[in-house]
């Protein structure tokens, strides 16, 4: 007893000669776990009969939690909340041994040394350079998202239900395997490095795909391959070698876009010191301003590149994407003395794998028991994790706090697979917890991967004439493209002033917000497109061109598609916007890449599900046998492509809700909000 009374009389000496909290002093509310800039906690042995409270202290920086010292009495801490207190040491023996001193908001430059100056690096003049490579590579990526279905139909002489599965597997797989780039980007290559290699990857696959345009022992002989004959399939086929040499290219131009997508955004908004007072003005901007690049680049791709084909041929096409890819690559290049870069945090899978076996050996231990020490973390503002600053604790996912439960009988055992920090706990947390937001953008992929081919087809059926001019059909796709540059020319002076009277919200709308409003619209927009094809389709027959499904019919014009696709663009600016910016905040340090490739995985995944929608509903619908025509059949005319639409409708409010319901239980991380709190007595 009268060792313990020793030892609060220490305690208490100490704390009086520290300055106490005033009410307006920042500190952490450890209840809610926000981050605090300084805290202290001082523990009184519970013979003194006092409460115990938080206290403030200048020397422990913010990225520290209310620690309590290695040396304190185990037996004392039996009975404290889960995340109360966390136990900090440098014994651990691991590969990261005493953890790092540079904060994940510390830039470096390309040699990892810090900068010292950063008035001379980043902003927005090194934005700029990432915006002209983005530009440039959303040039050729759309480019070929538009002209190779019409280039395996008309010139391999492959069918077009086969030609647009390819095409959007192709997509799928470009998006879907980004997961690549972000993992190599945070854990080895950095952003930059993982760019500047998989852009000139993309060259070559680009490089590869001209090629095949261009010489004719690569593609099958068109002599008396007329429209006629490639509607009967009569037209010579591709031999085998020839569509493995297409797949080939088409597939090392999608591993290219897969490791660059990841990384574009992310490097970009790693330009802008989140220390700064404008710092989420800029990054909101930014965000913006580099959907609009990817929108111009999808326009010069709808308007140019069709141009091109259409003049000079596909040889030439193709080769202006690959010109545009290069040009992109010099851009990227000449930006490098601006950029500001971000230190590498190793491997993130695993960190991940670590917390997970370490929470399994521990999954039958028990907070409340006695052999409870502390949540383990490292001292002062050092990480665990290179790269990455700390992370406040949370009460989400308990189980896996597991991981970071010191025991008594842990002893000098610090493995990381046996022991984590509570940083490395809290990302994967955060990993999981980001999970449901993007998964609920799959079905708008869905929608803008079925528009690529479905309202292509529809277009072949109409009147493109505007005026003298007449539009090629696959210029259609622009339309979006030009509804996205309006709106994000007029976002700033239309819509943040109006909606912020109505939310509130500095910025018009929160990140979740923004997401929620285009997945509203894509409904609208969907529902739209089934009741002007069972017009269409009504006309067609009423005026006898059911037979005719690559005829335009005169009288119906094709501009009534506008609507459909201006809503869908609306849809897209303010859903991946708003996705991309709330990933990029809400993701760890270490790991926004990863977070920026949830979105293009998504993406992907969503190519994937419309290859799968269309083959179910292509065996459930169509028969053979009984010349049952499918609803997504070639023959326009005679498919319901209008029932096609409306279960997209009914597939896209099932996922509305899903997102309302995971959006309301969804927590903001919180930064720089504290506040001081009388602790309950033990």
């Amino acid at each position: 007893m009268s060792l313990s009374l020793l030892f609060a009389f220490r305690k208490y000496i100490l704390l009086q000669r520290m300055p106490c909290c005033s009410d307006d002093d920042e500190g952490i509310d450890i209840f809610t776990h926000q981050p605090s800039r300084s805290a202290f906690t001082s523990l009184n042995d519970s013979a003194m009969g006092e409460d115990i409270r938080e206290m403030k202290s200048p020397e422990v920086l913010s990225e520290t939690p209310a620690v309590v010292s290695m040396d304190e009495n185990p037996e004392s801490l039996k009975s404290k909340k889960l995340g109360m207190y966390f136990v900090e040491s440098d014994n651990r023996r691991s590969p990261f041994a005493g953890g790092y001193t540079t904060l994940g908001t510390t830039p470096v430059n390309i040699h990892g040394k810090p900068i010292t100056d950063l008035s001379k690096t980043g902003g927005w003049l090194a934005a700029f350079f990432i915006f002209g490579n983005e530009m440039a590579e959303r040039m050729a990526y759309f480019g070929l998202s538009v002209n190779m279905v019409a280039f395996m139909f008309y010139v391999m002489h492959r069918p077009f239900t086969s030609s647009a599965n390819a095409v959007n597997n192709f997509l799928g797989i470009s998006q879907a395997s980004s997961v690549l780039g972000g993992f190599l980007a945070d854990a080895y290559l950095g952003r930059y490095w993982t760019i500047a290699i998989f852009t000139t990857i993309y060259l070559v696959g680009l490089t590869g795909i001209t090629l095949c345009a261009t010489l004719n022992v690569l593609v099958p002989n068109q002599d008396e391959c007329n429209q006629l004959s490639l509607l009967l399939g009569n037209c010579e086929p591709a031999k085998p070698w020839q569509m493995f040499y297409l797949y080939t290219v088409l597939y090392v131009t999608g591993f290219g876009a897969a490791g660059i997508r990841p990384c574009v955004s992310s490097f970009g908004a790693d330009q802008f010191d989140e220390r700064s007072r404008d710092y989420n003005t800029n990054l909101d901007r930014f965000f913006n301003l580099f959907y609009l690049s990817v929108t111009m680049g999808a326009i010069v791709a709808f308007t140019a590149v069709v141009y091109i084909q259409m003049e000079l041929g596909w040889g030439f096409a193709f080769g202006a994407l690959a010109v545009a890819m290069a040009i992109s690559n010099i851009v990227f290049f000449v930006g490098t003395p601006l950029y500001r870069h971000r230190m590498p945090g190793g491997s993130p899978l695993t960190r991940v794998a670590q917390v997970l076996v370490a929470a399994f050996r521990k999954r039958n231990a028990s907070f409340d028991s006695s052999e409870y020490v502390g949540l383990y973390e490292l001292q002062g503002k050092r990480s665990a994790v290179k790269g990455s600053g700390k992370i406040a604790h949370t009460d989400d996912f308990r189980c896996l706090d597991k991981a970071a439960l010191r025991l008594k009988e842990d002893g000098t055992n610090m493995s990381p697979w046996y022991l984590c920090t509570v940083t490395q706990v809290e990302e994967v947390k955060i990993l999981l917890k980001l999970i449901p937001i993007p998964t609920c953008s799959i079905m708008l992929s869905v929608i803008l991967t079925e528009y690529l081919t479905l309202s292509v087809q529809q277009a072949y059926t109409l009147n493109t004439h505007m005026g003298r001019l007449k539009l090629p059909v696959t210029c259609m796709p622009v339309f979006p493209g030009l509804s996205i540059f309006l709106l994000l020319s007029l976002y700033y002076v239309i819509f943040v002033p109006l909606s912020r009277r109505i939310t509130g919200h500095p910025r018009g709308a929160s990140q979740l917000q923004r997401v929620g409003l285009g997945l509203a619209i894509s409904i609208v927009s969907v529902g739209w497109a089934g009741v002007f094809e069972r017009y269409r389709r009504n006309y067609a027959i009423r005026e006898g061109y059911e037979g005719s499904f690559l005829s335009p019919m005169p009288g119906l014009s094709a501009y009534w598609l506008l609507i459909q696709y201006c809503l869908i663009g609306l849809a897209e600016v303010f859903s991946v916007v708003g996705l991309l910016e709330f990933l990029y905040e809400e993701a760890p340090d270490a790991m926004k890449s990863i977070g920026s490739a949830y979105a293009a995985v998504a993406g992907g995944l969503g190519c994937f599900i419309a290859t799968i929608l269309n083959s179910i509903i292509n065996s459930l619908t169509g028969n053979e046998e009984k010349r049952q025509t499918s609803w997504l059949s070639q023959n326009i005319n005679t498919g319901r492509f209008d029932y096609f639409y409306w279960l997209l409708t009914a597939l896209s409010i099932i996922n509305f809700c899903v997102f309302l319901y995971a959006a309301r239980r969804y927590k903001y991380r919180v930064t720089d909000t504290v506040e001081t709190k009388d602790l309950p007595q033990r």
